[in-house]
Formats: C-alpha cells, structure tokens, sequence
C-alpha cells in the first residue's frame, strides 16, 4: 500500500473491544488475507475511506469512522487519516496503521502516540514487540488463572473427583 500510494488506516484491537467503532461500518468477519485488504483501501472503492478493525487473524469490519483526536496540535500537521488513528488509540487500547495517500508515508499509533516515517522493517519489528509481549501476558495470566502447577493441577483434578461423588 505505502509503495503505491494508497492510503490506509488499520487497527488491530487488543484488550479493549472496539465493537462500538466496528458498527460504524460494514461486518466482514473473514480470514486476514493481504489481497483483501489492499482491495479495500483501493482508491474509488466504496469502503476506502474509512478504517478496516481487525481481531486475531480476522478482518471484523471495514469503512469504519474512527473517532477523531481532539489534540489541537496534530490539526496543524496531519490530515483526517492520521488524526482518526490517534483518536482510536486514545480510547482503545488498538495499535493503529496508517500510510499517507499523499506520500505513502507509514505510520504507527500506539497509546495516543504517533510515530510515523516508518519502513516495512520498523513497522514489522514494533508490531511484532508488540503483539508478541501481550500474547505472552495473556498466556502468563491463563497459566495464573488455570494454576498450571503440579499443585494447582492436583487440586483441580481432586475437585472435579468430589463433583462426581467420589
């Protein structure tokens, strides 16, 4: 998309459901495939404008309105795309992506933050941080949740003998 141009704005959502933003635009619920996603910001296509949410490895919605950050200082630098990435990231816990139409530029936005001038090695090597620290948390908490040691097994498994009336 950056290499041609095209404009795009994509969030990945994380904890913090965006459900609310999702029903701003039209539910696909369809397999994260690359081809699909450039179609959709394909300049004069009907859902180009608006943002694609996606969820694991799923593409939930797209031409989706973001809501726009209110910060008075990126009016003065970026246009709609970017503030609207920003403004996502303000209320969710989203990471945001977003290439410039006008310069193909790539930027990420993180926790209301904007890094941008991003090349396909940087965005890759902070999604991947990213994504990979919270898949590991998520599986640190199920461990605590489950207690997955040999005590917290041995527990279970006597509470599930005591529901069965042995």
């Amino acid at each position: 998309l950056a290499e041609h141009r095209v404009g795009a704005l994509i969030a990945i959502e994380r904890e913090i459901g965006t459900r609310s933003v999702q029903e701003t635009g039209i539910k696909l619920d369809v397999p994260l495939i690359p081809e699909l996603l450039s179609s959709i910001f394909y300049p004069h296509t009907p859902l180009h404008d608006g943002g694609v949410i996606i969820a694991g490895n799923r593409m939930m919605a797209a031409g989706c309105v973001f809501p726009l950050s209110q910060d008075v200082e990126l009016h003065k630098t970026y246009g709609t795309r970017h503030r609207a990435a920003v403004g996502l990231s303000e209320e969710t816990d989203a990471v945001v992506i977003v290439v410039s139409e006008e310069t193909g530029a790539m930027s990420v936005c993180y926790r209301g933050r904007l890094s941008g001038g991003l090349d396909g090695e940087q965005l890759r090597s902070f999604l991947s941080d990213l994504l990979l620290k919270q898949a590991h948390t998520m599986w640190r908490r199920a461990q605590e949740e489950l207690d997955l040691t040999p005590e917290g097994i041995a527990k279970s498994e006597k509470m599930a003998g005591n529901e069965d009336g042995q």
